[in-house]
Parts: C-alpha cells; sequence; structure tokens
C-alpha cells in the first residue's frame, strides 16, 4: 500500500450519562441499528456545531468564518469598520450590491421583512441569502474593501458590474483561508464554483452497547399558586415527559492533512488547524438538553493516529454490542480491532498517541502510553509540521 499521505485520525469511547444529545422531529433521542440491535447515535452535524464553536477560544477569530444568512449585515458592518463616515443605508446597498451583482450569491428579503409600498422603507430589513452561506472572516474584510472603492466610485451598481470587479469578486469568494471552512467544507448549490472540500470527516457517534430509551415525567410548579380546587394538582403549572438515554459512545473523524494544506496554502495554519481540530473535538459535547441532563463528560478515552496510508474507522469492534464492564471491554475490542486492521492491510501508524482515564482503559497501552491531551497535541503539531516540510 503506498505510504506518501499525511492523515490524522480521532478515536474517542466517551460515556454519558442520562441525556439526550441529539433530537429527532419528534424530541426522542436519535438511534440506529447496527449489529442487529439498537445503538444511540449523535448525528456528525450534533458534534461538529460544538467543535467549531470550540475553535473560538483555539484560534484568532480572524482566521474563521462565519455561517448565516445575513451576509448583507456582516459585509455592511464592515464597510462601516472601514470608514465609519459612510452612510449606513449606503453601506447596505454596496453590501448588496457586491454580493449579489459582482459576486452571484442569492439574496431575497427574510421572511421577517414588511411589505411597504416603498421598498426603501425596509432599509432595516437587509436582503439575506437563500441559504446558509459559510465564508471566512478575511473574505469578508477584502469584500468590504471592494464595497468601499464602490461607493467612493459615485456608482455602486456600475463599479461592481464591471468585468474585472467581478473577477475580484469571485477570486475573493473562491480563495477561503478560513480554518474551520477548509476543515468542514462550503457547499453552494447555485454556484460550485465556491465548493470547498471538507479537510476533516466525522462520523455519526453510536453507543458500542445496546440501548433502552427511558422517559423522564416531569413537573412544572407554580411559586405563586398556593392551593388548588384540584386534589393533588396544588402548584403544579405544566407536567410533560422528556425521553433520554445513557451509552458508551464510540466517536470518530480524521483529517486529510494534505487537502487541508492545499486549501490552506500555509503549512504553519494547517498545522495549527489539525491540532486545534483535535483539541475541540475531543473536549466538546452537544449542547441538546444540557440544562436538564448537565451531561458535561470528558472521554475515557482519545487514541490519536498519525497514519500516511489511508484513514480506517473502527467501528466493527463494537458489531458486537459490548457487554458486562461496557469500557473495559470497549477498550480491548477497539485495541483489538486495531491491531488485526493494520497487521493485515498494512495500515499501522506512522505515530499513535493515547490520553486515557482510569484502569478501565489500560488495555490502550498496546498502543501507546499514556499522555495528557496537552503534551499530545504538542508531539502531534511536531510531527505534521515535520512531514509537511519533508513534502
Amino acid at each position: 500500500m503506498a505510504a506518501n499521505r499525511t492523515i490524522v485520525e480521532i478515536h474517542i469511547l466517551q460515556t454519558m450519562p442520562p441525556s439526550n444529545l441529539n433530537r429527532d422531529d419528534t424530541g426522542s433521542p436519535k438511534k440506529a441499528v447496527y449489529g442487529g440491535v439498537t445503538r444511540a447515535r449523535v448525528s456528525s452535524q450534533a458534534w461538529k456545531r460544538p467543535t467549531r464553536l470550540k475553535f473560538r477560544e483555539l484560534v484568532d477569530p480572524n482566521q474563521l468564518g462565519i455561517r448565516t444568512k445575513r451576509v448583507v449585515e456582516v459585509l455592511a458592518d464592515r464597510i462601516l469598520r472601514l470608514d465609519p463616515a459612510i452612510d449606513p443605508e449606503t453601506a447596505q446597498k454596496a453590501a448588496q450590491s457586491v454580493l449579489q451583482d459582482a459576486g452571484g450569491i442569492k439574496l431575497a428579503k427574510p421572511r421577517s421583512a414588511k411589505k411597504t409600498d416603498d421598498a426603501d422603507d425596509n432599509v432595516n430589513e437587509p436582503d439575506q441569502s437563500t441559504y446558509l452561506l459559510f465564508l471566512g472572516s478575511h473574505q469578508y474584510d477584502d469584500l468590504a474593501a471592494i464595497g468601499k472603492e464602490a461607493i467612493a466610485s459615485g456608482g455602486i451598481k456600475d463599479f461592481l458590474k464591471n468585468k474585472d470587479v467581478k473577477k475580484r469578486v469571485k477570486g475573493i469568494l473562491q480563495n477561503d483561508r478560513a480554518i474551520d471552512v477548509a476543515l468542514f467544507g462550503r457547499m453552494v448549490a447555485d454556484d460550485t464554483d465556491l465548493n470547498v472540500d471538507a479537510a476533516a470527516q466525522v462520523a455519526h457517534a453510536i453507543s458500542v452497547q445496546r440501548v433502552d430509551f427511558d422517559s423522564d415525567y416531569f413537573t412544572a410548579v407554580d411559586d405563586v399558586k398556593q392551593d388548588s380546587d384540584e386534589e393533588g394538582d396544588a402548584g403544579a403549572a405544566m407536567i410533560g415527559d422528556v425521553e433520554f438515554n445513557s451509552a458508551t459512545f464510540y466517536r470518530y473523524a480524521n483529517v486529510d492533512v494534505d487537502r487541508l494544506l492545499d486549501t490552506l496554502g500555509d503549512a504553519n495554519a494547517t498545522v495549527q488547524a489539525v491540532t486545534a481540530f483535535i483539541d475541540a473535538f475531543s473536549t466538546t459535547v452537544p449542547n441538546g438538553k444540557i440544562n436538564t441532563f448537565a451531561h458535561n463528560t470528558l472521554p475515557d478515552l482519545v487514541v490519536v493516529n498519525l497514519r500516511d496510508t489511508q484513514a480506517v474507522n473502527l467501528v466493527g469492534a463494537f458489531e458486537r454490542p459490548i457487554a458486562g464492564d461496557i469500557v473495559t471491554n470497549a477498550t480491548k475490542a477497539l485495541v483489538e480491532r486495531e491491531q488485526e486492521i493494520d497487521a493485515s492491510y498494512g495500515t499501522t501508524p506512522v505515530r499513535t498517541w493515547v490520553v486515557r482515564v482510569g484502569k478501565d482503559t489500560e488495555a490502550a497501552d498496546q498502543l501507546a502510553a499514556r499522555q495528557p491531551l496537552r503534551d499530545v497535541l504538542t508531539e502531534l503539531g511536531d510531527a505534521v509540521a515535520a512531514r509537511l516540510v519533508r513534502e
């Protein structure tokens, strides 16, 4: 098997208490059938969002993207930052024209906009993109500079319809250098030239064991209501129920470092993106019903592999549902699966790091010695940087 790639992957075992991390359309925790039994499931999107939000603590916000429909509002604000003397209405018109006339982004009035006889009355309700648009902060700054030029020209629309200007705007939109956009990708159905292939893949998390679902019946008490005419209803203002489960999840993700470098175009930014992703993915949880269940756990086990062949999802370790001492037996199954896969297919990692808690995860010492996460991130960053220099 060819050995010329750089892929970082992360395998996590994480035990969650009673919780409802990720609900379906009926409010029930999501589930899946795997190995012939029902498992608890958390979608990849549900874990990507807290991971991406954690980036704000780990990376300069100017290196990140903004995902929103309110693109006109964001760009107008950037124009005003460049020149506060510009009239806000003019900035808004320039922002809209930059995105729509020069950039080809489809815009429409938001549903909340009130219809009036005079369209100009709706200046406080700027147009929005018809889909969530994921653009880097630096892109907004560059587009704002063009918007300022358009305003100074005296003819915003004419300036932005110029072929050379439109080419500049298209170039800004296409050449994204935001770390989270490069990791998670961007799809624009109306203009595939703006698409960015995701460097990171995140699997749906599933429980390693069979899971039964339960329901919590609750009442909300009215603090003011002292008595009730109905027996047994004193102070009860609301009743309901919320479904939940408890499980140990197998979580998996990988980052194609080569693809990430192609998008970011900078080795230092690539290393920072990889370590930030591993840090954030390891230490965040979805916040669904978190005030109800306070499910703020950290992983029992984190295994980080640096591979030069291909990414390998080890979920097959749990095709037979784990029973007994769940974390202990799940750790053993994961280690055995990795060793057997690598021996059979020649996918042995270049380097492996292990972060683990307690005796239940001791079997992972067969893969690598236990280390604190902060040390793993430092060594991983150095290892990735060294490979990028050689390439």
